[in-house]
């Protein structure tokens, strides 16, 4: 980079013209206005300039002897990408200026010029430029965090979703996911809306099941002003906002007949109409669809259309409960532990051998989501630097009864015991995990014959 371009505080501009009082006049204005400024008199010394210099913007006259304009933008364009250009004449053509708009110059103008306008273009150049530049880096991000999926495990099962994923997300057609309550298949649903064509588009979330048929059926098709009781203005229903993205339909097996069937024509039609409306609107989506629930069943027992289910289910992602799945569980615990860590700023904790055990043996009835909320509350209580199993959940301490073998007593005896271990006889922090008082605590240390051991002092 030139000595002028260094001490430049506004950015750097080329200027590129075969008539020298233009380069010297031009030159001059831009270095007033702070600018560091590249003259070249040809096409050949620009991309000479260019290649040891990292200019902002280019002003190129489109009639220069040899190499014209127009062609030097293309080498530029290929060259430099982010170069804002600007094509300058003494002679106005439209042919050439749309030409050289099409081939991506920012603007095109013509001789003679005043200052006060060139000093304006110059700035909505250089804006144009920082918010390309900003746009570019944007997606870079973006891609990123998309390329590293959030869906943590290494099971066969996993691994063969991970391959399904990359299979369909770039496809247009539509995906059923089927699982569990807790499996994730909303997360599912979002990495396919992130390997897809329409990353930058919208991802809008429905849960059908959580609306009543009228509601829902606003909710998803919006409504006219006037159309119902409290529609007092206009309103864009999901399908809508999803437009140029992907609209996820969680637990679909909850709609309505009367809505299965509006749901059917938009999904076919790609047109919505409104709730009291007439005028129908265009929308373009991907429909992503979620059920805990036997559809095919459903299908059967005539709960649901037929049609509707073959049209959603063109892809079919199966999510297994985690129970089938146990080597993710210690993996998704150990990711969850990293996240709540952060979440709360707190010092990150490790899983003592007994935690690891009691998670193992659990067959977590609530999936993942179950997990998550056993970690979380885990490392609120937990005292550093380890989880023990006193701070787990009772449900998953005392996995053992869920067969029937031991009593209700023997369940509390059991994590009583396993909570004052874990807390080495601490009463009043054992007391504060059992979310009891220290008298309770006591009676019931007395009541079951627990012995403080040798090594530990009172406390």
């Amino acid at each position: 980079m030139s000595e002028d371009q260094k001490q430049a505080t506004k950015g750097s501009i080329l200027v590129v013209d075969d008539e020298q009082i233009v380069l010297e006049s031009m030159t001059a204005w831009f270095r007033e206005d702070g600018y560091g400024v590249g003259a070249a008199g040809s096409s050949q010394e620009a991309l000479r300039l260019v290649g040891l210099n990292d200019y902002d913007i280019a002003f190129i006259d489109i009639k220069m002897p040899g190499t014209d304009g127009l062609t030097l933008q293309s080498r530029l364009a290929a060259a430099r990408p982010d170069l804002q250009v600007v094509i300058m004449t003494a002679h106005a053509s439209v042919e050439s200026a749309v030409k050289a708009l099409k081939a991506g110059a920012y603007d095109y103008i013509t001789k003679p010029f005043d200052p006060e306008d060139l000093s304006r273009l110059v700035r909505r150049a250089a804006e144009h430029r920082a918010l390309t530049s900003e746009n570019v880096r944007l997606k870079e991000r973006l891609d990123a965090v998309f390329t590293s999926s959030a869906i943590v495990g290494d099971s066969p099962a996993i691994l063969r979703i991970l391959d399904q994923i990359n299979s369909i997300s770039e496809a247009e057609s539509t995906v059923l996911i089927r699982g569990e309550s807790g499996t994730g298949k909303e997360l599912v649903a979002r990495a396919i809306h992130a390997g897809s064509p329409r990353r930058y588009g919208p991802l809008v979330a429905v849960n059908c099941g959580a609306l009543a048929e009228g509601v829902l059926e606003s909710e998803l098709f919006g409504h006219e002003k006037g159309s119902f009781t409290g529609a007092e203005e206009r309103r864009s229903g999901k399908f809508e906002l999803a437009d140029g993205g992907t609209i996820f339909l969680d637990e679909i097996s909850a709609v309505s007949q009367r809505v299965q069937v509006e749901l059917l024509r938009v999904l076919e039609d790609k047109v919505v109409t409104r709730v009291g409306g007439q005028e129908p609107v265009a929308v373009d989506f991907r429909v992503v669809s979620a059920t805990n629930q036997d559809l095919e069943e459903m299908v059967r027992r005539g709960s649901f259309r037929d049609d509707l289910y073959w049209r959603i289910n063109v892809f079919t992602i199966d999510i297994p409960p985690l129970r089938q799945r146990p080597e993710d569980v210690l993996l998704l615990a150990e990711h969850f532990l990293v996240r709540f860590a952060l979440d709360m700023n707190r010092r990150r904790l490790k899983l003592s051998p007994a935690a690891l055990e009691a998670l193992t043996a659990y067959s977590w009835p609530g999936n993942v989501r179950e997990l998550q909320n056993a970690i979380e509350r885990a490392v609120v209580v937990a005292s550093p630097p380890s989880i023990e199993v006193g701070d787990l959940p009772v449900r998953v301490t005392t996995s053992t009864a869920r067969g029937g073998s031991l009593s209700l007593s023997e369940v509390e005896k059991q994590h009583i015991r396993s909570v004052l271990e874990s807390c080495e006889w601490n009463i009043a922090r054992a007391a504060r995990t059992l979310g009891v008082d220290r008298g309770t605590l006591y009676n019931k240390i007395h009541k079951y014959g627990f012995d403080r051991p040798a090594n530990i002092r009172r406390r």
